[in-house]
């Protein structure tokens, strides 16, 4: 039953990351602000007949973004940008009810051990918080502003892979559990540099939500310079200097770069580490993997840059984030079990 609980994990991981790559093609079509209320159940259906689009559209014209932005929008173009938040919106609850249904099937028929009943709380409750940050992030956006606040957003984002990062890696404890009755923990540099790569994973990705709410890939794109500068000028211009970290988009896009950087020299010293010390076939196979993705998220970012954040190579980057993510949890995970298992 704990293999069945962590393939259900499994899969309620792969419905938030679908749901994230959805919320990144909203956030890229400027649709995340067409439907101004929050039902959620009443909002399950569409509009579903001409009167119904026209009340819609009307509560739309009513918004920052429609008299500043799309003043003049036809029902049609109206009804593009509607339909990709409803799909958002859908996918959403139904991740939702993928984690629910089990959740409570697994719950009556008391196959939930003890020890995993904090856990799968914690879940719930994180679930349950990225809805309402998901509609607390919209709402920035329908009253002075045509646009959501980046820092909202950046909490939605982070509460999303929080939420994916903790049914993963309880998915692997179930499904590849570390054996308690095993060697005195080994490799330690190995433990340690996982726990790190972790950490710059999420803390790149809460750049690049600050980066994606100020739409800072819109500016300064080249790269590797930024203007012909390793180190631009301008870098802490504003005042109290705290600031220019989270709303200097100068800054902010630099930041992000920087971290990039980081994160993927901690997997290059990682992976070549591991060569080195002839880790076991899953810890390397976990870390080819990591390296892998880092590749292929590093080249994204600097196309989707150099391209201005086209929708396919935005949402792209974001998906491949969570992947990363994912690999890092991965290489933790057999860090542990390899530290315990030898």
């Amino acid at each position: 039953m704990r293999k069945a609980i962590g393939i259900w994990l499994l899969a309620c991981s792969a419905c938030v990351w679908i749901v994230l790559v959805t919320g990144g093609v909203t956030r890229l079509t400027h649709s995340g602000l067409s439907i101004v209320e929050w039902k959620p159940v009443a909002g399950a259906l569409p509009p579903l007949s001409q009167a119904a689009w026209e009340r819609e559209f009307e509560k739309y014209r009513r918004t920052p973004e429609y008299l500043t932005v799309n003043a003049g929008m036809t029902l049609k173009d109206f009804a593009a940008i509607y339909l990709m938040e409803y799909s958002h919106r859908l996918l959403a609850r139904a991740a939702g009810l993928v984690f629910a249904v089990p959740f409570f099937y697994f719950a009556f028929k008391r196959r939930i051990e003890r020890a995993l009943i904090p856990k799968l709380t914690v879940v719930a409750l994180l679930w349950a918080a990225q809805g309402a940050l998901g509609w607390y992030m919209v709402a920035s956006g329908l009253v002075h502003e045509p646009h959501v606040s980046h820092y909202r957003l950046t909490a939605h984002l982070l509460t999303a892979c929080l939420l994916y990062a903790f049914m993963l890696s309880t998915a692997l404890e179930l499904v590849r559990p570390a054996d308690p009755a095993g060697a005195a923990p080994r490799r330690a540099w190995f433990s340690a540099l996982s726990v790190v790569l972790v950490a710059l994973s999420f803390i790149t990705i809460a750049s690049g939500g600050l980066v994606a709410g100020l739409r800072a890939g819109l500016a300064f794109n080249t790269f590797p310079l930024i203007g012909g500068y390793w180190v631009p000028p301008y870098l802490l211009e504003l005042r109290p200097l705290a600031l220019n970290f989270f709303e200097n988009k100068l800054t902010v896009q630099y930041d992000h770069r920087v971290l990039a950087a980081l994160l993927a020299l901690a997997v290059l010293a990682c992976w070549l580490g591991g060569i080195h010390a002839r880790l076991p076939r899953r810890a390397m196979t976990a870390l080819h993997a990591l390296a892998a993705v880092t590749a292929v998220q590093v080249a994204l970012g600097a196309f989707a840059l150099l391209y201005r954040v086209p929708v396919a190579l935005g949402a792209a980057h974001q998906g491949v984030a969570l992947i990363l993510l994912g690999a890092a949890l991965l290489v933790r995970h057999e860090a542990s079990v390899r530290a315990v298992n030898g």
